[in-house]
Parts: structure tokens; sequence; C-alpha cells
């Protein structure tokens, strides 16, 4: 066994990194073009695949429209038009997820990839001056070896403002 005897104290830099330890918990994991998200699986209600969704007139171009789920109109938001990505044509792996956003408002994704099991060890909040800062609704980043997760805070996906407007859109005229 070979010892190492250091002539001179190093200096070490420790980096700290804020964690957000009491966010741990199921995720489900969804992508949006080469990003990675998640969101708290007890938020999700449930993930169909692309429906007919009825447009709605003077609503902004994120909002999609209504679907008609169990017999309830479900408002629907393209994330990727929300999040200020090109707009893109439908797959067979895009989906919509039904969340509980203080009323039940769909999701269109690129692609669900699965559930996964985040200890709060392992989220961190964005770096500063990140895009992910920025944004009111990513309050964490999972890292997971060398990938990384955008975790979502649902309810600040939707301002008060746009969830109202989500809501009189879904409400039929009658």
């Amino acid at each position: 066994m070979t010892t190492a005897v250091l002539d001179e104290p190093r200096a070490v830099t420790i980096q700290s990194v804020e964690t957000v330890s009491d966010k741990g918990g199921k995720y489900l994991a969804f992508s949006l073009g080469q990003e990675e998200y998640g969101i708290e699986v007890c938020k999700v209600r449930e993930i169909t695949g692309i429906m007919d969704i009825t447009s709605m007139p003077r609503q902004p171009r994120s909002m999609k429209g209504v679907i008609h789920l169990r017999g309830e109109d479900i408002p629907v938001i393209d994330l990727r038009l929300k999040f200020g990505l090109e707009e893109v044509g439908y797959t067979e792996d895009t989906c919509i997820i039904v969340v509980d956003a203080g009323r039940e408002v769909g999701l269109i994704v690129d692609a669900v990839s699965g559930v996964l099991d985040i200890p709060g060890w392992d989220i961190e909040k964005p770096p500063a001056g990140s895009p992910s800062t920025s944004s009111p609704f990513v309050f964490g980043t999972a890292h997971m070896g060398d990938a990384a997760m955008n975790l979502l805070d649902i309810d600040q996906v939707l301002t008060a403002n746009e969830l109202a407007q989500v809501v009189s859109a879904a409400i039929p005229a009658g």
C-alpha cells in the first residue's frame, strides 16, 4: 500500500448547491423538443392520446381549445407554445396530460417517458442566470446521471388570469 504525503495544504473549493429536498417524490416525465420535464404525479389525473380538440375563438395561441372527456369539457394548452418553442405537427407519441391546476387542464406534450421516483437530495434550485431561473413555473432541476430534468410547479404554469380565460373558454355557451 502506498501512502501519499502532501508537502503543503491545498485549497479545496466546495460549491454550495441549494436543494429542494421537500419536493422529492414521484414525477411524470415528459419531453418538449430536446428538454425533459417532470410534473408531480399527484397532480396528474390521466394521460390520453391526441383527440379532437374544439378550438375556441379569441384565445391565446397556446390555448388549443377544449376536449370532451367523459362528459366534461377540459381546456387544452400546448406546452410547446406556452414555453415559447416552435409549433410542430403531432406524432403518434404526442399526448395530452390532464392535470389538476385548480381545475382540470390538458397539457399537450411531445411524449411521456414514464414515472420516476426522485429523491429530494437530487433536486436543485435552478442556477442563477439560467433560463429556468427566469421561469416562474420551474421550481427545480433533477439530476439523474448525466441527464437533467426541469421540474414544473403546475400551479404556476397558468397565471390566475390565464386560468380564468381557460375556464371561461371551456364553459359552453348556453
